[in-house]
């Protein structure tokens, strides 16, 4: 059996329905924010709760080219 990623694709549908709440990009979907500006976060602190969850794990997928994940969601 070969060894397959499962992703939950309800919980990835956050990224592409979740507005930035803040800053430079307020109101931009958090999949459309543009890597410098997360990893701008990753190097001065993200935000505490869920949404600072959801960007952490944003920064993962930018950085590690995964924004194909997205693309029939």
């Amino acid at each position: 059996m070969e060894n397959q990623l499962v992703f939950d694709k309800e919980y990835l549908r956050k990224f592409t329905t979740t507005r930035m709440p803040f800053g430079k990009y307020k109101g931009v979907l958090l999949i459309d924010v543009p890597e410098e500006y997360i990893v701008w976060f990753e190097n001065e602190g993200f935000p505490d709760g869920e949404f600072g969850k959801l960007m952490r794990e944003l920064y993962e997928i930018k950085v590690n080219g995964l924004e194909y994940l997205f693309k029939n969601i």
